[in-house]
């Protein structure tokens, strides 16, 4: 096997992958000429490539067959992902149990590089509730989930993995590094996160770490709406996460961590 440093990609597999993660980020259908200009492939080649992602069903076309988005395969490979994912089989019954609490919105998240990802979700009971889906990934430095991750690495790992300034999702993000840096200080200080609107509009996120791996890399959030938040629902849901924490580190021995 080629050593890492003198390895080099292979460029259809690579021109193959960037199609599949740019659909998926998409969040809809693309037309061809948007792909190429976002990926810098000729239309050519991307059409040969979208052709075959088509056969294989990893892609799928509109009525038109101008227009693209992820086909059924990428759902099952994702499925087959979550199915064979310790934390998400070992976790489920703490996300049920702090659903069945407070029937609010509840979401198990990964760190993926400045992101973080939704891997398992307890719906809310409530009409008035977070819009989200397993698989979304959302910028880290702008969620519960991401900052109580964050917290665990050092201000120069921080710096490194947000890179660019932060962007801002809403009026209340934070998007000064500085400023992040105090409020990863606060996170590591109290032992978990906040997100005071600052990836939705009207809705407040509370997170803990999920103890499983050093630095951990799974996260456990609730998400209420402002509206039916006050002091007493917050000592609640924090007491309630912490007590999560405690059952996880309780079951550690369920899980081989590297």
């Amino acid at each position: 096997m080629t050593s890492a440093e003198g390895f080099q990609p292979v460029k259809s597999a690579g021109r193959t992958l960037e199609v599949l993660e740019a659909l998926a980020a998409s969040g809809g259908r693309r037309s061809l000429g948007d792909l190429a200009r976002a990926l810098a492939i000729p239309k050519s080649s991307l059409h040969g490539i979208l052709r075959t992602m088509m056969q294989r069903g990893w892609v799928e076309a509109d009525d038109t067959g101008t227009r693209f988005g992820l086909g059924v395969r990428a759902l099952q490979v994702g499925a087959a992902y979550l199915d064979t994912d310790d934390a998400v089989g070992l976790l489920a019954g703490v996300l049920d149990e702090l659903s069945r609490q407070f029937g609010e919105t509840v979401h198990l998240g990964r760190l993926d590089g400045a992101h973080v990802v939704y891997t398992a979700k307890r719906e809310s009971m409530h009409p008035l509730r977070l819009y989200s889906a397993i698989g979304r990934r959302l910028p880290a430095h702008a969620t519960a989930l991401g900052k109580v991750l964050l917290a665990e690495r050092a201000d120069e790992t921080v710096t490194e993995i947000i890179g660019t300034p932060p962007a801002a999702l809403t009026r209340h993000t934070i998007t000064d590094l500085a400023a992040l840096h105090a409020d990863l200080a606060a996170c590591r200080e109290r032992g978990y996160a906040v997100d005071h609107e600052e990836n939705t509009e009207g809705i407040v996120c509370f997170a803990v770490a999920v103890p499983l791996h050093t630095p951990a890399v799974d996260a456990i959030s609730l998400s209420i709406p402002v509206a039916r938040l006050d002091g007493q629902v917050e000592q609640r849901v924090v007491a309630a996460l912490r007590h999560a924490v405690d059952q996880v580190r309780a079951a550690r021995g369920l899980l081989t961590v590297s």
